[in-house]
């Protein structure tokens, strides 16, 4: 195997320019003389990818991660040398095979046969090779008699099978593959993927763009996470991965403090005694929006009372973002017993490890007194925290289970 790089990117960047429309009348032109916006307009050039630096070996499998409209697509595209770099110097060695967007390089009017031909023919094959190969692709697609239809009647499914089987049989050095696995059946999908690792085990290099992080870490050795265009991370797929999962379930915390703040509480209640706040803690008695499975977790809701109130209950409801109802503990039933209360303070459910499983939660926060069903103060749903995963596998359900394995053979 060689030891050049099959990729090299030395301080690429792509700048995408926005034109201001030209004026095309005499009242047009008046207006836009006066406007600002047409000022403005000049500083709204974007800059897809900025100084970005990076090699790929060959039969490395490199992923790109980031959040939408970071710059991962256009970097793909400069790969495949759709798309020509304002500014910088890149290398690439070797045949390349691209599939980045349905149906791209096919023809409407042509039949699925046809295209594979045309696409086939402009990825390097010439006819014969194509024929070689023609009966692997159609089979590969599972399109059957389809084949022979003009691709403007295929769905995006049909669209997908037919461009991800031409990209792969056209034996390419480096295949590049967008978010575009996310289209189709489970089955065919799960076809596609192995068939990805096939190709890894070739030796060919692969570049993919996915936002299935689970899939990114078994597939690719190497990550790279790209911010507002630029590199925030480059290294090893499980390192890069769990700080960029931290990242985006820090910055969604933030995003749903900020929301629930925002929202009009829907409540009722006498309001003899009135709830003041209700905030999630961590063990370290810090405020946060998010939390790991196993993680400890306090719930703290601070009242006032405008009178003095007898043996008053303090109940919490937990929902799943789906409306699953999980739990409706108060003090009552984990026995604790309020005397009488007055003016304001604090009480807290403390929850050591927290069992619920990766999910966006509802907290609906209650004072009652449940031997007059007098109602206090009552918060609808007004509440949210997320739990995320306290480690790298996906795992399902709705809780974990307080449980270990046992293995006893016998003798």
């Amino acid at each position: 195997m060689s030891s050049e790089p099959v990729v090299r990117f030395e301080n690429i960047s792509k700048r995408f320019v926005f034109t201001p429309e030209t004026p095309q009348s005499i009242l047009e032109v008046v207006a836009s003389f006066f406007s600002r916006r047409r000022r403005a307009q000049r500083n709204r050039d974007l800059w897809a990818v900025r100084d970005v630096s990076f090699e790929v070996m060959p039969g490395q499998a490199l992923g790109i991660v980031g959040r939408n409209g970071s710059g991962k697509s256009t970097l793909l595209k400069l790969i495949a040398r759709i798309l020509r770099p304002t500014a910088g110097r890149m290398m690439i060695n070797g045949r390349t095979s691209a599939l980045l967007e349905l149906g791209a390089g096919f023809h409407q009017d042509l039949t699925g046969r046809e295209n594979i031909f045309l696409n086939a023919s402009v990825l390097g094959l010439d006819k014969e090779s194509i024929h070689a190969r023609f009966d692997d692709i159609v089979s590969f697609s599972e399109l059957g008699e389809f084949i022979d239809m003009p691709v403007k009647h295929y769905s995006s499914g049909m669209y997908m099978r037919l461009g991800f089987s031409v990209a792969i049989h056209v034996q390419p050095d480096i295949l590049i593959v967008d978010e575009i696995l996310a289209v189709g059946d489970q089955a065919f999908q799960t076809k596609c993927i192995d068939r990805i690792f096939d190709l890894k085990r070739q030796g060919v290099t692969i570049i993919m763009v996915s936002h299935n992080l689970n899939m990114m870490r078994k597939l690719c050795t190497d990550l790279i996470w790209l911010e507002n265009g630029q590199v925030r991370e480059r290294g090893r797929s499980e390192s890069v991965a769990g700080k960029y999962v931290a990242y985006s379930y820090k910055r969604e915390g933030r995003q749903l403090a900020n929301r629930t703040a925002s929202l009009t509480i829907n409540r009722k209640g006498s309001g003899e005694i009135e709830i003041t706040a209700v905030r999630f803690l961590d063990a370290q008695g810090q405020e946060h929006n998010t939390f790991k499975t196993g993680e400890s977790m306090t719930i703290a809701m601070d009242y006032v009372a405008h009178q003095p109130i007898t043996e008053p209950e303090f109940g919490l409801v937990f929902l799943r973002h789906d409306g699953v109802h999980i739990a409706g503990p108060n003090n009552l039933q984990g026995g604790l017993k309020i005397g009488v209360v007055t003016g304001s303070g604090t009480i807290r459910y403390c929850i050591e490890r927290l069992p619920l499983l990766p999910a966006r939660y509802q907290i609906s926060a209650a004072i009652h007194n449940s031997r007059t069903t007098r109602a206090y103060d009552y918060h609808d749903q007004a509440y949210a925290f997320r739990v995320v995963p306290s480690g790298t596998d996906e795992v399902q359900g709705l809780i974990e289970l307080p449980a270990k394995w046992e293995w006893r053979p016998d003798k």
